[in-house]
């Protein structure tokens, strides 16, 4: 692999869209056993292949439905894709549900230890760091408040601190930097360049051009699950900008 990273060989996602309207459990049971049960086939990648080096930030673009939650959820080994083959070294960090490893009953201390355990940080790691966490967070007191009294904003915030504390080799993040208010999200964007700099490869989707253009090196454009193009950001987000004006 050289200097690569990750590769991306002739990846196709394909989802099954159940299309029965059944309304109660027994109706599914009937329909299930006499095979009448219905679904639409939906192929959310077709046949997608990249290659990315080292220190490398990605922009994945493409309007919605494109496919780039999947792909980053391929990368980050959340799907299996349906066909073909992807190959990464290094540890992964995934930034794309937020807070999904949340327990809502517990203290926000307790969830970065539960949320860190599943990002794969040892307890011991997560101790040294809890400071850390805690400060950046800018939670206060409410750390030790459960986390259902939080607001979305909270709860982004303290998962974001948990998830940016190590140096990973791959980071995947999916539109994360709406992160809180304006002053987290400038703290954040400093957080994710610092990151970058330090020679993380990076996964960043976003809707903001403007935002890929300030961030990245190569950009990815998928269009109805396609690859359309992979290149230079002045290359790629030219063509972008053109095709959807």
């Amino acid at each position: 692999m050289g200097n690569e990273v990750v590769r991306v060989e002739n990846v196709s996602m394909r989802f099954r869209l159940d299309q029965n309207r059944v309304q109660s459990l027994k109706e599914f049971i009937v329909k299930r056993l006499s095979h009448q049960m219905k679904y639409k086939e939906f192929w959310a990648l077709k046949d997608v292949s990249f290659s990315v080096e080292k220190g490398d930030v990605i922009g994945i673009i493409g309007r919605n439905g494109a496919g780039k939650s999947t792909i980053l959820k391929c990368i980050a080994g959340i799907y299996k894709p349906t066909s073909g083959k992807i190959t990464a070294r290094g540890n992964i960090v995934p930034m794309l549900e937020l807070g999904s490893g949340f327990d809502m009953e517990m203290t926000g201390q307790e969830n970065i230890f539960l949320n860190g355990a599943i990002l794969g940080y040892s307890e011991e790691f997560l101790k040294e760091k809890h400071d850390e966490i805690v400060a950046f967070s800018e939670l206060g007191d409410f750390i030790y408040e459960p986390i259902r009294t939080y607001s979305s904003g909270m709860l982004m915030r303290l998962a974001f601190s948990v998830a940016t504390v190590v140096n990973p080799e791959i980071l995947i993040v999916d539109e994360i930097l709406s992160v809180g208010d304006s002053k987290f999200q400038n703290k954040s964007r400093a957080r994710m360049n610092e990151l970058m700099g330090g020679g993380t490869t990076v996964f960043f989707v976003s809707h903001d051009i403007r935002q890929i253009k300030e961030m990245c090196n190569k950009v990815a454009w998928l269009s109805h699950g396609e690859l359309k193009m992979f290149g230079s950001v002045s290359e790629v987000c030219s063509a972008y900008e053109a095709w959807t004006e």
